[in-house]
């Protein structure tokens, strides 16, 4: 099966050949280019295949065919080195800027710092074998794909495929189903425990069932909000890179939001100000997901603000046009190392009284993904014991229109 690799870099090579046979007609005679040409694709049909056609074609190669086969290495995005006795004798741009503009010339294993990959490519083993995973290279974080080939005279070809993205996507997938799995467990065994005691004499003293019907009922609502918010942010995920199409009032929908808060006679819903701006532009926008957001955040205020303390909420224009949602709190505040990581599913600075309040982990996800949906921005700024300000910068209608990201 042809990697990626060898798929761009016959395609490339197929330019490449096509402009020296174009030479070598047009002279009606053999040209350099054209030899060099012929020797570049031998070279790299024995890569691909070590075919017998390729390696009698890399026999008879001109020996300006590494030089040209070195600019045709240079179409390919991911970082390409040509090895020769240990050697690196080409490397491509993206390789001389992952590993250094220096390592041509210098002993591979200078230039690729890795046991592993020394290893591979000095053993003598044969080649192509199976593909080597080198951590650290470039930055501490980033994980490569050694992949390795052999030309007809020996010369190795190594290429790096960065596969960063796809151990943080399996990464995040893992720690999703394990957090998820425990988020869900914890008030399931709760809940068949309470059963279990309900069964036995317990059941038989009503003070004692309902305290425990209580809890039972309280914990299954947890639940319940838990998988509505994982549904919530799978649909939301799904949509990401679809614009909604709908012209809406986000001052309307504040407002509505606000009448619901005060119509559910929350304990801090004398606690919540909103001030809204006058003759404020329309976004586009899914009506129900900024609702949700809107929700979210405000909840968020009431839950974590201190008892009595404003929920101030402020819906406006900022100096660039944009329309600037902004709910502030008045409470303990978040240390600086866990901003970046609010978002991020089933984080929370503090899991006991996060549970307590009755938070899912979810909220501030939630939260990013409508913002990216809606091509705006997500601020949070907090001190602590001062409070915590979250803000979110949303485009308006007209500018989208303009710049026609959508229809006017």
């Amino acid at each position: 099966m042809a990697s990626r690799f060898v798929q761009r870099l016959s395609g490339a090579l197929g330019i490449a050949f096509g402009t020296g046979a174009g030479v070598f007609l047009v002279d009606g005679r053999p040209d350099g280019a054209a030899i060099a040409c012929v020797g570049a694709v031998a070279a790299a049909l024995a890569a691909m295949g070590r075919g017998d056609q390729g390696i009698a074609a890399a026999r008879h190669a001109g020996p300006d065919a590494n030089v040209l086969l070195g600019e045709v290495l240079d179409v390919i995005a991911e970082p390409v080195l040509l090895v020769r006795g240990g050697v690196v004798t080409c490397a491509n741009t993206a390789a001389r800027a992952l590993l250094g503009r220096h390592i041509v010339g210098e002993d591979v294993r200078v230039a690729i710092r890795h046991p592993a990959a020394a290893d591979r490519l000095t053993s003598g083993a044969a080649l192509p074998g199976r593909p080597v995973e080198l951590v650290g290279l470039g930055t501490p974080d980033q994980r490569w794909e050694m992949r390795t080939g052999e030309t007809a005279d020996g010369a190795r070809i190594v290429h790096l495929v960065d596969q960063s993205g796809n151990y943080a996507a399996e990464k995040m997938r893992v720690d999703f189903v394990a957090n998820a799995s425990h988020e869900l467990r914890t008030p399931l065994a709760s809940i068949l425990g309470f059963i279990e005691t309900l069964n036995e004499e317990a059941g038989e003293d009503p003070g004692l069932r309902r305290r425990f019907l209580d809890v039972m009922f309280a914990e299954a609502r947890r639940m319940q909000r838990l998988v509505e918010d994982l549904i919530s942010l799978s649909r939301i995920e799904a949509e990401k890179y679809r614009l909604p199409g709908e012209r809406l009032s986000l001052s309307e929908l504040l407002e509505d939001v606000a009448a619901e808060i005060a119509a559910a006679h929350s304990p801090r819903a004398q606690d919540v100000g909103v001030t809204i701006e006058p003759d404020l532009p329309e976004v586009v926008g899914d009506e129900a997901q900024l609702s949700q957001l809107l929700h979210n955040l405000i909840g968020n205020a009431m839950k974590y603000g201190r008892a009595g303390s404003p929920v101030t909420v402020v819906l406006g224009l900022d100096p660039s046009n944009l329309l600037r949602l902004t709910v502030s709190d008045e409470g303990e505040g978040i240390a600086p190392q866990h901003i970046p990581r609010l978002t991020e599913r089933f984080y929370r600075v503090d899991p006991g009284r996060s549970r307590s309040v009755g938070g899912t982990g979810l909220g501030l996800a939630i939260v990013k993904h409508i913002v990216e949906r809606h091509r705006g921005r997500l601020d949070i700024v907090s001190r602590v014991g001062i409070g915590t300000s979250v803000t979110v910068a949303l485009p308006p209608a007209d500018a989208l229109a303009e710049a026609g990201v959508i229809k006017g």
